[in-house]
């Protein structure tokens, strides 16, 4: 652990919760959102957990998550749909909540809050298995095929988590406008597993016999 890592995790955090607390509250004119709140408390508390967890057993992976910057210019495409959905997602929910427009019922937000943190175990997990998890699309030095746990039910679990995540979130929100909006995520990530799927067949030995093992992406006997 170094301390420019540590605040390099810690100003990433912190712009994470503010951008996010400024697309759910500003379009709701005060603070009172009270799923927005619901949201912030099981999406960062995890977050932080898992960053300190990551400093002390594995700051390189901690390092390789902070890094956002794509190198495959078809990824360009994917982050900015993927921006373009959250800022549309959140607002449309602090709107919702401001104007009444479809908000689903308190249940709805709470169970929506049990599978969110569900999936971020399962998130956590993948996390535990494959060290070599980038945040973005690339052979790293040294990188090896993955074949154990969920990577032998599905070849992207990571993925699958964040769309279960993703999907989530508006429920926990309790905006079926926001909802729809995030209906998009599973085909943005449709495109990202194309493109990196063919980057890791070109560069890292053994995936394309693992492709022919591992018949499924992201959900068992679907896709």
């Amino acid at each position: 652990m170094t301390v420019k890592l540590f605040c390099q995790a810690i100003v990433k955090f912190l712009l994470g919760a503010v951008i996010v607390g400024a697309l759910l509250f500003i379009p709701t004119g005060g603070f009172g959102y009270v799923n927005g709140w619901l949201l912030m408390g099981v999406l960062f508390v995890p977050m932080f957990i898992a960053g300190i967890v990551m400093m002390v057993k594995d700051p390189e992976l901690l390092k390789k998550r902070l890094n956002a910057k794509e190198r495959q210019p078809e990824q360009w495409t994917v982050v900015a749909l993927s921006a373009v959905m959250f800022v549309l997602g959140f607002a449309g929910a602090g709107l919702s909540f401001r104007f009444g427009w479809l908000m689903l019922p308190g249940y709805v937000s709470w169970a929506g809050a049990a599978v969110f943190l569900l999936a971020y175990l399962m998130y956590a997990e993948v996390l535990r298995e494959n060290t070599y998890l980038s945040r973005t699309v690339e052979v790293q030095e040294g990188q090896r095929v993955i074949d154990t746990g969920l990577y032998g039910i599905v070849r992207h679990p990571m993925y699958t988590a964040t769309v279960i995540l993703f999907l989530a979130m508006p429920l926990v929100l309790g905006s079926a406008i926001s909802f729809v909006i995030f209906l998009i995520y599973p085909v943005i990530i449709a495109k990202r597993i194309g493109n990196e799927e063919k980057v890791l067949e070109a560069g890292l030995k053994g995936y394309a016999e693992y492709k022919k093992r591992i018949k499924y992406r992201l959900i068992p006997f679907i896709w």
